[in-house]
């Protein structure tokens, strides 16, 4: 059996939710907590993989994505509307946010390299950089393949891997403390920075864009062995980067970071100029794969709520994917400091996930649409109770904001 039907969309997934916003929180949560928060990645890990597997299995027994397994069953009343509008609020709206932060930080990676150039346009400032990322995610996109994608999605998942861990490694951190960090200890001052880890890795448009992947990628239920080898790996990979960067912003020594700057400076003068241009170019990496993934995750959940095609080459998935592409560019031009908007927003998809994965609880359970393919009761009693956690994380992070 060939190596390449285990490996699908799973790269795409890690591409998705390792963005500047994972390396910002998790940056953050290395500067201000050492190894202490470890724990809550290796959670996160464990969340992601079960309902990522929850997610792509309805993709594959259904063989339809989700939003659309979402709107053929709630097909009438409040809930349907309720829904269709959260799903468009969250993921839409929300990638057009996160799409700012997806530019702008790429942005921030290249600038350890080359000089900033900004041009007056009016009441906005168009940052040159920003735009050539831009224009580079939309020509990559509308080559209207999705193996052309992937392929490109995975060279720089693997790049940015690879930059992260050697940065790591290279930091000389010590291994004792670190293996104490997934230890668990409760800490009300924490709860911020727990929610905002989770919610920088189980992304709820991911739960979107994997179901619909999935549906392309594999048809057989026997299919299933190679979905869930795909996303444990490609997850944990994800994680393990995640950790990385957690122990290059303990090692990086950086008090604030408002800047990449801030961090790439304590970086430099620890481990000299070549660990900050490894660093550099995960953080290009980061934001040049989720510049390309939040379009794309959007134009899919667009597509399938209302019945649309979402096939890459069709006019309805090349619109709203540049739709979502010209308002990350506008919105990256206003001079924003993207790791602060970038912090924030990961907060916020932390406390709606509970939300998202409620549904996917639901549907997995439904025999009438899954057939033999429902959870299991231990499957259940797992994912309830992660579902659990991330709703009680969710709760005190938004009482925290709001207080």
């Amino acid at each position: 059996m060939s190596w390449r039907k285990y490996i699908g969309p799973g790269p795409v997934i890690a591409a998705a939710f390792i963005g500047p916003g994972t390396v910002t929180v998790c940056t953050m949560a290395g500067v201000d907590f050492g190894y202490e928060l470890l724990w809550a990645m290796l959670l996160s890990i464990l969340v992601t993989i079960v309902f990522q597997e929850m997610s792509a299995r309805i993709g594959l027994f259904t063989q339809k994505g989700l939003a659309t397994v979402l709107s053929e069953t709630l097909q009438k009343g409040i809930l349907r509307y309720f829904s269709i509008a959260l799903i468009l609020a969250a993921i839409v709206l929300g990638n057009a946010a996160y799409e700012a932060g997806n530019i702008s930080g790429a942005a921030l990676g290249l600038e350890a390299a080359v000089e900033t150039k900004i041009v007056p346009l009016g009441q906005l400032k168009v940052n040159l950089i920003n735009l050539m990322i831009g224009v580079l995610a939309m020509v990559l996109l509308l080559t209207g393949s999705f193996k052309t994608i992937g392929n490109v999605l995975t060279g720089l998942v693997i790049g940015m891997s690879l930059a992260f861990i050697v940065t790591a490694v290279l930091s000389k951190p010590d291994w004792i403390e670190l293996l104490q960090g997934f230890i668990p200890k409760a800490n009300g001052e924490k709860i911020f920075t727990v929610v905002a880890l989770i919610g920088t890795t189980v992304v709820p448009y991911n739960l979107f864009l994997h179901a619909d992947l999935v549906a392309k990628k594999w048809h057989e239920p026997k299919d299933i062995r190679y979905i869930r080898f795909d996303t444990v790996l490609a997850v944990t990979l994800g994680g393990i980067v995640s950790m990385a960067i957690m122990v290059v912003g303990k090692q990086g020594g950086a008090l604030e970071v408002s800047q990449f700057s801030d961090l790439a400076k304590g970086i430099e003068v620890l481990m000299g100029t070549g660990a900050k241009y490894l660093m550099a170019f995960g953080l290009f990496a980061a934001g040049l794969t989720s510049a390309m993934t939040a379009p794309l995750a959007a134009a899919i959940v667009i597509a399938n709520l209302f019945g649309w095609t979402s096939d890459l080459k069709s006019k309805n998935m090349r619109i709203s994917m540049a739709g979502i592409l010209l308002l990350g560019l506008v919105f990256s031009s206003f001079g924003i400091k993207p790791l602060l908007l970038i912090s924030a927003a990961q907060v916020a998809n932390g406390a709606l996930l509970p939300l998202v994965s409620a549904y996917i609880l639901w549907l997995v359970n439904r025999k009438s649409l899954m057939g033999n393919a429902t959870n299991s009761p231990w499957m259940n009693i797992l994912a309830v109770g992660l579902w659990l956690v991330t709703l009680g994380l969710g709760a005190m992070g938004v009482w925290k904001v709001l207080g």
